[in-house]
């Protein structure tokens, strides 16, 4: 076990299994600055070991992991000058006005971490539960295979809570389909497990209670494999996805989004998201995700 604050890291199997686990449990896994930071390091920790063949990440508690850390005493902290800030708010671009700064370490802390975990020379599984929201798909769907618990259930409300147009990676039309995502984007409704497996978002549904051993029992599986193949199996199907179009549109969808960031900030005199005065519930107020169903009552 390596020592972490806000996440664990641990290999199973003789060593062929890394398993990180965001570790915040009171706050539903909310993703602040430096679990970040530390899920990057364990991240490049498992690439860089020779023995790990598969890497599995999954949250503890009662979910996966709720989205960005939009307000806790702690996110809060990392972010504002004193003690208690976080190292990494004071280089990439940090340092730099309000709209390049924001640009540049959503850039870096966001966008360009998932690429590079989607990237990782291993192979890896999401072991996903609960509610999966927002930027709680981003790290998702960054991994090659994503097996989820039965009554999971994904959405992504920044279109109705922060009138955003997505989180940062926007990896929504690949995943969900375009029509797909712009209903559940512009409804900020919800899929169950069931719909995610029928889309091919999800490769296998267990039960709750199983979930985890389940899961070590597929990377069993997985990890079998000649690492040589798994490694060119990976990358085939990432250069084919890439030579869609996919790495492009990513890059050109995090443009949208910051130009995003900054009509909102002229609007609301630097506030870089929807306010209620102007027509967008308050994140922290808004009504109970809906299931996107086929027929509206």
């Amino acid at each position: 076990m390596s020592e972490y604050t806000y996440i664990t890291y641990e290999t199973l199997d003789e060593g062929t299994i890394a398993r990180i686990t965001l570790n915040r449990p009171e706050a539903r896994n909310a993703q602040n600055r430096g679990m970040l930071v530390e899920l990057n390091d364990a991240f490049l920790a498992a690439e860089a070991d020779d023995t790990v063949r598969v890497v599995i990440l999954r949250g503890a508690g009662k979910m996966f992991t709720a989205g960005h850390d939009m307000g806790s005493a702690l996110s809060v902290a990392e972010r504002e000058p004193g003690p208690d800030q976080h190292p990494s708010y004071a280089i990439n671009g940090g340092t730099r006005p309000r709209a390049e700064a924001r640009m540049t370490q959503e850039w870096h802390y966001f966008f360009r971490n998932t690429l590079r975990w989607r990237d990782l020379r291993k192979i890896t599984i999401a072991e996903v539960h609960g509610k999966v929201y927002a930027a709680g798909l981003m790290l998702m769907w960054a991994c090659d295979l994503i097996v989820a618990a039965e009554g999971t259930e994904f959405a992504d409300v920044v279109g109705t809570r922060l009138g955003m147009c997505g989180v940062e990676y926007f990896g929504h039309p690949w995943e969900f389909g375009p029509r797909k995502a712009k209903e559940l984007m512009l409804t900020g409704d919800s899929i169950d497990a069931e719909e995610a497996h029928r889309l091919g978002m999800v490769g296998k549904i267990f039960p709750a209670n199983t979930l985890s051993d389940r899961t070590v029992e597929f990377a069993q599986r997985i990890a079998k494999i000649d690492t040589m193949a798994a490694l060119l199996i990976k990358e085939s199907v990432n250069q084919t996805v890439d030579n869609m179009g996919f790495t492009n549109a990513l890059n050109a969808c995090f443009s949208m989004h910051q130009l995003n960031h900054s009509s909102w900030a002229e609007r609301t005199g630097g506030y870089p998201a929807g306010t209620p005065e102007l027509g967008v519930p308050a994140w922290n107020q808004a009504p109970p995700v809906k299931p996107a169903v086929v027929s509206e009552p």
